[in-house]
């Protein structure tokens, strides 16, 4: 397939006029005019915006299906979801639970064909707790929340080609020692949930810790030690070029200021924007839904605990951050997109394969109107939206 007329959205601009030329399922050709070959199929975007398809490193689900399900059928319609947002590769998220129920989801989706969904392409699981802090539970549940403990990680590293990172406290007990296992298994670390001090995030850096879930939420910031203010795991994180800041940008996690603190912080290639969405994607205001087994709500443009007390993931989809960033925190079209495909891509050692235009890539696309509204979503060349 030929697609012409679309203004390309690369990662250090906007090409304002471009053709790109699909074969198979990869990207083998782009340029201002492309000339049609004999038989090819032929789509006029007639000026629309062409980016590459969002990679989204944390998502527990959608429309009250849930990544603790562990079953193909839950995952299928979270990925197809998620594509109507214009996301095509994803994370499936767990939450804090028991050994088993974790273990579960990993068995699910190594039996599964990453791109037999229908819709976005499965990378793997991102385990999120039961490592925390409980001081910083978030909506995770506080009595099962436990330290790091090797006989039970241990069988989860055996999964170690289906885990994309892992979310704990740098700070508990045997933090230090998970941290370096994954680094040797090849799993991102990704500091969370944490009430760690500066020493502590440092000591997780030196471990080989490089990347921290959801910045700002569930993250200890300065405080005072004694009579001195000591740094928190927001700080160093913020402070520290080789740290990528996941950033939930729906406008209701984080503030625009505070948003705009952290891109002033960290530039365009420090940040990877996730929707952290959960079970609550998809419904309509005050629809119930769970997260694991955490009661939830949508309510007010957000999913929060039953109770109300706490946030309970989001209900966002990837074209929605990359609108809230341009339009609140005054990022460039181009470095918004960028954050949601090519950043979180080279997290993964993936760069060369998913979240940018250039040949020799996968053909995931994604048509944006000028209102970043997804008008088509392409998986391996292949229409899904």
């Amino acid at each position: 397939m030929l697609f012409r007329n679309a203004r390309l959205l690369l990662p250090d601009r906007i090409q304002p006029k471009g053709d790109l030329r699909v074969k198979e399922n990869r990207i083998v050709a782009l340029g201002e005019t492309l000339p049609p070959e004999p038989r090819e199929a032929v789509l006029d975007l007639c000026g629309k915006f062409l980016a590459p398809g969002f990679v989204d490193l944390h998502i527990h689900g959608a429309l009250r299906r849930d990544t603790m399900e562990a079953s193909t059928d839950a995952f299928q319609v979270i990925c197809r979801f998620h594509a109507t947002g214009g996301t095509t590769s994803l994370a499936l998220t767990t939450v804090t639970a028991s050994t088993p129920k974790i273990t579960a989801v990993l068995e699910a989706v190594a039996a599964l064909d990453p791109n037999a969904t229908g819709g976005a392409r499965i990378l793997g699981v991102h385990i999120e707790g039961p490592y925390f802090s409980k001081e910083k539970p978030g909506a995770h549940p506080l009595e099962i929340i436990r330290n790091p403990n090797p006989a039970e990680y241990g069988e989860w590293l055996k999964y170690k080609e289906r885990i994309t990172q892992m979310t704990l406290a740098p700070e508990l007990p045997g933090a230090l020692e998970l941290i370096e296992a994954l680094e040797r298994h090849g799993i991102r670390a990704s500091g969370g949930h944490s009430d760690a001090w500066d020493e502590d995030a440092a000591a997780a850096f030196a471990c080989g810790m490089r990347q921290v879930t959801h910045t700002f939420n569930c993250m200890s910031g300065a405080r005072r030690r004694g009579a001195f203010r000591v740094a928190g795991l927001l700080e160093f994180a913020m402070g520290e070029p080789e740290i990528l800041c996941e950033l939930i940008a729906d406008g209701y996690h984080v503030s625009p200021t505070l948003m705009r603190a952290l891109y002033r912080a960290k530039g365009v290639d420090g940040i990877a924007l996730v929707t952290d969405a959960g079970a609550g994607a998809g419904l309509a205001e005050g629809e119930s839904f769970t997260l694991g087994e955490i009661q939830g709500v949508v309510a007010g443009g957000v999913a929060l605990t039953a109770d109300g007390k706490a946030l309970c993931s989001s209900v966002s989809q990837m074209n929605q951050l990359v609108k809230t960033m341009v339009e609140k925190v005054d990022v460039p079209l181009f470095e918004a997109v960028k954050m949601a495909t090519l950043n979180p891509a080279r997290a993964l050692g993936l760069e060369d394969q998913i979240g940018i235009l250039t040949e020799g890539a996968l053909a995931d696309l994604v048509v944006l109107e000028e209102g970043l509204s997804v008008a088509m979503t392409f998986v391996n060349g292949q229409r899904v939206v």
